[in-house]
This record gives C-alpha cells, sequence and structure tokens, in this order.
C-alpha cells in the first residue's frame, strides 16, 4: 500500500472509529478525533474598511476574457462592487469617482516566485537570508520568518502595479523550507502582510542547485541520482510520521468512548458504583494517550501528501521534470507548479495532464548549462497545450517590468504563429498566477466579489512607455505616482534622497 493510500485508510478508521469496539450506548456522544496540533496555519480573512472608488472611462482588461474600451470598475470595503462597460454599470451615488479615460485598468499584478525580503536591498552577507543551507532537506523553516518589512525592494514593487507576491527560500536545497503568499502595502509586519487564506507551499529544487552546494562539500547529494534518493528518504519519513499520528488519532478516539462509558457509572461524588445483576464491570481507561513527538519538518512534508501545502519545485530540465512527475505519483502527491522550467515546452503535454503549473521567465538562459535549451516561446506553448503558465520575476529588478516581459513572451509566441491574446498574455501576470498560489478565488481577475487589488496605468499596460499611476490593495490606494513616493523606513534620512 502507498504511504499516500496508507493515510487515507487510517483516516477512514478514525473518522468510523474503528472497528475494534462495540458501538457505544445511544446516550453517549460520539467521540471526535483529537484536532492536530498544526491546524490551519493560514491567515485568515479580515475585514477590511475602504472607501467607496469608482475608476471612470478607462480600458478595462478583467482578464477573465473581457475588456471594455470605456469600462467602470467600484469597490468599496475591500472587494469589487462592479466592472464592467460604462453603458451598463451605474456610478453609486457617493462614490468617489477617478476619470481614468485614456488610461488602462488590469487586476493587480502577481509575482509567483519572489526572493524579496529574504534577500533584500542593499544586497549584504548580513541580509542573506533565503538558504538554510545547513543540511540538503530543511523542510522545517519557513521563508515568513526570514522576511524583513523593510526591505526598499518591496516599494519599488508595488510602484511597479504588483500586488501579491510568493516568497520562497532558496534552491540550495532538495527540500528548502515554506513559502508564503504576502500582499504589498499592508503592514509594517510580516504577519500582517499575509495573504488571508493562501495556502503555505514547499520549496523544493531538482538539478545543478543542490548538487553543487553539497557535492562541494563531499556530501549527499553530489548526483543527480541522490536528489531523487533524498527526495524519496524524505517523503517516506513523511509518511510514517503522518501514520504514527493517525494511529493517535484512533487511539485517543477509543480512548474517548472508554473514558465516557466509565464515566457514567460514576456517581456524583465521583466514586464508581458496582454494576448492576448481569452487567459487566467498567474499567477506569487510565491516562490520556499522550501524542507522538512533534516535528516541523515532518508537518510539512505530510501537508504535501495530504494536499494541504502547494510544492513549488524550482526544476530547469524536461527529463527532471517528468522525473519529478514520477516520483510525485509514486507518494500520491501532485507538483503545483515548476518554476523557472525553461525546458517545460518540451513536456507540455505531460504537465497539462498532470494538472501542473509553470511559472517561468520570457528570455532568460544560458546561466548555467541546464538553462541552456530555452526557447522564447515556452510560455506561448504551454499555453496553446493547455498549461496554466506564469511569468515570475526571481529578481528585485525584472518584478519591475512584469508586464513588458510578457509582452516579449507573447510576441515570441505569436511570431512562432501560436494564437495567444493580450488576455492569455495578462492571464500569465494575474489570473493563473493567482491559481499556482491557490488564492483564484480571491484575485487575480476583475470580477464582483474578489479583491479590490487594482492598477490604472498610464498607457497600455504592455508598452516600455508605461507606467502604474495608481496602485489599490484592498481597495486602499497604496501607491499614486503625481504623490512623492513612500520610502522605506530603512531609507529615510539617506542622503541620495534629499
Amino acid at each position: 500500500m502507498s504511504p499516500r493510500l496508507l493515510i487515507l485508510a487510517l483516516s477512514a478508521s478514525v473518522a468510523c472509529g474503528g472497528a475494534q469496539t462495540s458501538q457505544p450506548s445511544e446516550t453517549l456522544p460520539e467521540p471526535t478525533s483529537p484536532p492536530l496540533p498544526w491546524q490551519s496555519n493560514r491567515a485568515q480573512p479580515e475585514a477590511i474598511e475602504s472607501p467607496l472608488v469608482a475608476l471612470v472611462g478607462g480600458v478595462v482588461h478583467t482578464a477573465d476574457g473581457h475588456r471594455h474600451e470605456e469600462g467602470v470598475v467600484v469597490f468599496r470595503d475591500g472587494r469589487l462592487l462592479a466592472v464592467g462597460p460604462a453603458s451598463e454599470v451605474e456610478v453609486p451615488e457617493g462614490a468617489e469617482t477617478i476619470d481614468v479615460s485614456g488610461r488602462h485598468v488590469t487586476p493587480g499584478i502577481i509575482d509567483t516566485h519572489s526572493h524579496m525580503g529574504v534577500y533584500p536591498v542593499p544586497q549584504a552577507r548580513a541580509h542573506a537570508d533565503g538558504n538554510e543551507a545547513s543540511g540538503a532537506v530543511t523542510a522545517n523553516v519557513w521563508s515568513l520568518d526570514s522576511v524583513w518589512p523593510q526591505d526598499p525592494a518591496l516599494q519599488r514593487a508595488l510602484a511597479a502595479g504588483i500586488t501579491t507576491i510568493h516568497v520562497l527560500p532558496g534552491s540550495a536545497n532538495l527540500i528548502g523550507g515554506r513559502g508564503v503568499t504576502l500582499k504589498l502595502g499592508r503592514a509594517r509586519t510580516t504577519a500582517g502582510m499575509r495573504f488571508p487564506g493562501a495556502p503555505d507551499s514547499l520549496k523544493m529544487a531538482c538539478g545543478e542547485n543542490p548538487k553543487r552546494v553539497y557535492g562541494g562539500r563531499t556530501q549527499a547529494p553530489m548526483t543527480r541520482m541522490g536528489n531523487v534518493a533524498g527526495y524519496r528518504a524524505a517523503f517516506q519519513k513523511a509518511a510514517e510520521y503522518g501514520r504514527g499520528w493517525g494511529e493517535w488519532q484512533h487511539k485517543h478516539r477509543l480512548w474517548q468512548r472508554k473514558r465516557m462509558r466509565f464515566e457514567q457509572t460514576l456517581d456524583e461524588n465521583g466514586v464508581q458504583r458496582p454494576p448492576a445483576d448481569g452487567e459487566d464491570a467498567v474499567e477506569d481507561p487510565g491516562p490520556e494517550p499522550s501524542p507522538p513527538d512533534r516535528d516541523f519538518g515532518l508537518e510539512a512534508l505530510w501537508g504535501v501528501l495530504q494536499g494541504e501545502v502547494l510544492v513549488q519545485m524550482h526544476c530547469y530540465r524536461a527529463d527532471e521534470m517528468a522525473r519529478m512527475l514520477e516520483i510525485a505519483d509514486e507518494f500520491g502527491f501532485r507538483i503545483h507548479a515548476f518554476h523557472h522550467a525553461v525546458e517545460a515546452y518540451k513536456i507540455r503535454d505531460l504537465l497539462a495532464e498532470a494538472g501542473t503549473g509553470v511559472s517561468t521567465w520570457a528570455d532568460w538562459w544560458g546561466f548555467k548549462l541546464e538553462a541552456y535549451d530555452a526557447v522564447t516561446e515556452n510560455l506561448a506553448l504551454l499555453q496553446e497545450a493547455g498549461v496554466r503558465g506564469a511569468l515570475h520575476s526571481d529578481s528585485n529588478m525584472l518584478v519591475q517590468r512584469l508586464p513588458q516581459e510578457v509582452a516579449k513572451a507573447m510576441w515570441a509566441g505569436r511570431h512562432a504563429g501560436i494564437d495567444v491574446s493580450r488576455d492569455d498574455a495578462l492571464r500569465w501576470i494575474t489570473a493563473n498566477a493567482a491559481w499556482q498560489l491557490g488564492v483564484e478565488e480571491q484575485t487575480g481577475t476583475l470580477e464582483v466579489g474578489k479583491m479590490a487589488d487594482v492598477v490604472v496605468w498610464s498607457g497600455d499596460p504592455f508598452s516600455v512607455y508605461t507606467h502604474a499611476d495608481l496602485v489599490y490593495v484592498d481597495g486602499q490606494l497604496r501607491y499614486d505616482r503625481s504623490q512623492e513616493p513612500t520610502r522605506s523606513d530603512f531609507e529615510l534620512g539617506q542622503e541620495v534622497y534629499r
């Protein structure tokens, strides 16, 4: 039986209370499984107060297949209230109406692969907190614990229309730790920046990086076969860890049942009454069963096996991506997205079949051997095959021009004869990116009820001459190009800005 099936079987036995005991009397409540110590770690949704705003007259790109030449976008209290053509959407009374005629409106831009905050600027060894390169498997660490909210790059990204980023550990390790999704411009603390309801991710890396880092120390892994052996060992331990907790839950339910029966035999003074004629004596079940020792790294891996933690995997070569799809299938989990993935076009049919997305660049290539066989048509070919592709930055500089990078990838596809619409291309940095982070129900398109993450551009967002004029996050204006730019606390008082 596979680890995944074994966990499911244990869960089923827990849910039904097991078949090893007789049914409790009707007067006894059904025992419940004790909660696991790592119950949902997601930031919870919160009430947002923001003014009633109507953006009127601009070209509205919804990223869900619609384009309104003279559109209206209305939002309040962090949510979109209305989106559509001016002929169909009435501006509410009392709304702050902003004329955006001649400009373009899109959803907030999402970067699925960022190291801002964990490798902040100014770049210095003291700031390098993205790689816990103390072991090839460090699933116990979390990028959120390294994010520096004063990183000046965060404000630069916001000024470029970025409203959501996914911050990952680096790629030195086979398993580098958990990633976190953040919203820009929301708070001074990392806890306040967390995207409400966003699932955690697990950063994994294949290929050259882990074998270079650890092979250089004459440690495992030194080869690609060592990489795969490391993944297998880690997930096997996670399966056994999950089995231990499942067994504890089962034992705890049985103990609850016996405890409730025993308590029925106690009088008001807590003394056990003697059994009536024909009844068996009910024994005290003893102390509550102790849970297994907790391991934060194995918890993260078990979360992957249960489908609660999304695998985001650094991988370049097609053969390695195909192999990792096989390893994931062997252990019963899914790789949510491959990142960088410059050879993804070679196995686009396999990726589509697996439901695995791809985050990549428009034209980065050749900086190491595994990045050599890239093509600029990569995203377009993936789009054509039905793969959810996204364009990421992996850079605090590239993040400042993601719409222009998308335009390059769109042009490359069209030049190769692939039908890529502007809406398709916009989805590479909005709707598809939101799906890859597990937040597509909340953001990524301009649809009623979704978060009011909205950007007003000075012109065509794909043009190199265009700037973000207004950036709204949760309906709150967080960047206005006409105003003096907000600086990080770290930058205040520095001579360059006087």
